[in-house]
């Protein structure tokens, strides 16, 4: 008996991706705001708090507008050439 392999339309494969590159992009922007906002609390605002909480929403801002712009293009996704 041959096993039949189930392949996902193109379509299916390409919404995965660009769920796969919104979601890792989100992670990495709060990450970096998250940085950002802990410098700069540390170093001029006598560790307060909300620079970080600033630097978060900078993040997640930046990472849902990159989301939604991929998204919405219709070109698919980069792809880097090593």
């Amino acid at each position: 008996m041959s096993e039949q392999v189930k392949v996902s339309p193109a379509s299916r494969s390409l919404l995965n991706d660009k769920w796969d590159v919104v979601l890792s992009n989100l992670v990495v922007k709060s990450g970096l705001g998250l940085g950002a906002g802990v410098v700069a609390s540390v170093l001029f605002f006598r560790r307060r708090a909300f620079p970080v909480w600033i630097g978060i929403g900078f993040g997640l801002g930046r990472g849902y507008a990159e989301g939604d712009a991929i998204f919405r293009s219709s070109a698919g996704l980069r792809t880097v050439k090593a």
